[in-house]
């Protein structure tokens, strides 16, 4: 029978409902209050069609958050890596031992200051946020809880860090200082590729009649492997390269199966960014008195001196592989200086040329708002009094 009634064991108050499968459920609250709100949420939500039933929700966080650090086949494995290392560093530490109905959104928030407060990188906390609201979403949708607490929790603000370029002399000294590793220095800087994305390149990836690289794939070291998988949008693109890459390219392809690795480190193999950044970049960065760049910066290095030799948003954006223009100006809005002063001059010379004036206005003399004169009429006003 449902309904609130006191348990003359041990004076609990129990509220007694039904489930959805109509099966006699109780919950004991020391309060009447309590069990009587408690027994009206659960009308509301059966009516709602919302029930959850509270013994879904004394599964353990931890135990739902290695369900879900499993079962991540449908991402890149890097990316899979990285969400399970957020699980075992930061998640079950914290709600590892938490049952699911006792997380409240409060709890969240203050684990998201604690983090903040430690130390740990904007990015670092709001990326563990992500980890654990997607764990949630596991459980909103098994119907273990009725709703997801990390919901509307306050993340710290991430800025983005200005991007670092070479300017065109640097990058000639640079790539000199490269060495035999000169090629790969110069794809980066003029090419705009991802490090990860020239590790991948392959012989048949050069098309030196239209002096295209190919961009079809990926490749990220994982726990020690390489692995590889397709660019960071999923999609292939066509880059350019200029024709003064035209002969390193010819001599690296020349005479080669179509399956090679384009490019191999100095010892020979596959490309490591870590390895290849102690060996070849950071030396060749100190040799042009640049140490505080990193290989990324020559990406950001393309894209300013295409910028510079009159590339349009578009067109970076194709380079560089973003997934849209907007994400482009959001990095390099501030190389596009001249363009407004251009559109303004462009659009002054189309009004010059069709003979176009623009009226100068006069200031009315008691508020110096400009106003234009119309030309006085001696028709009356229509819905006003005749003149007498």
């Amino acid at each position: 029978m449902a309904g609130v009634a006191k348990d003359p064991r041990d004076g609990q108050w129990l509220a007694r409902w039904r489930d959805p499968g109509g099966r006699q459920r109780k919950k004991s609250f020391d309060r009447m209050v309590d069990a009587q709100r408690w027994l009206d949420q659960m009308r509301a939500d059966t009516h709602r069609g919302q029930y959850i039933d509270p013994r879904a929700g004394t599964v353990l966080v931890g135990d739902l958050a290695r369900t879900w650090a499993g079962g991540l086949s449908h991402l890149k494995e890097s990316t899979a890596a990285t969400y399970r290392g957020i699980v075992r560093v930061h998640i079950l530490p914290a709600f590892g031992a938490w049952r699911l109905d006792e997380v409240r959104r409060s709890d969240v928030q203050a684990w998201v200051e604690r983090m903040s407060k430690s130390g740990k990188a904007p990015g670092t906390v709001r990326q563990s946020h992500r980890a654990l609201s997607l764990i949630l979403d596991t459980a909103v949708d098994d119907g273990r809880v009725a709703r997801n607490p990390a919901y509307g929790v306050k993340l710290p603000g991430q800025r983005r860090a200005e991007p670092r370029f070479l300017d065109a002399p640097e990058v000639a000294r640079l790539v000199s200082a490269a060495g035999d590793q000169g090629p790969a220095m110069s794809i980066l800087s003029l090419c705009g590729l991802r490090f990860g994305e020239l590790a991948a390149l392959r012989v048949r990836d050069v098309d030196p009649v239209r002096r295209r690289l190919t961009i079809a794939g990926s490749v990220t070291e994982v726990g020690g492997r390489l692995v590889r998988s397709s660019p960071k949008t999923g999609r292939t693109r066509s880059v350019p390269y200029p024709p003064s890459l035209g002969t390193s390219l010819h001599t690296l392809t020349k005479g080669r199966h179509s399956d090679d690795q384009l490019l191999t480190a100095p010892e020979g193999g596959p490309l490591r960014l870590r390895n290849w950044r102690a060996r070849v970049f950071d030396p060749a960065a100190r040799a042009i008195g640049r140490p505080d760049i990193t290989p990324h910066d020559l990406r950001h290095t393309a894209a300013s001196l295409a910028i510079k030799a009159g590339a349009n948003v578009k067109a970076v954006q194709q380079m560089l592989g973003h997934a849209s223009a907007a994400m482009t100006l959001d990095v390099y809005a501030g190389l596009f200086p001249d363009d407004l002063d251009s559109v303004a001059e462009a659009l002054d010379g189309l009004m010059t040329r069709a003979q176009l004036q623009i009226p100068s206005l006069e200031s009315h003399p008691s508020t110096g708002v400009g106003v234009t004169h119309q030309p006085k009429s001696s028709r009356p006003v229509a819905d006003g009094p005749s003149p007498g």
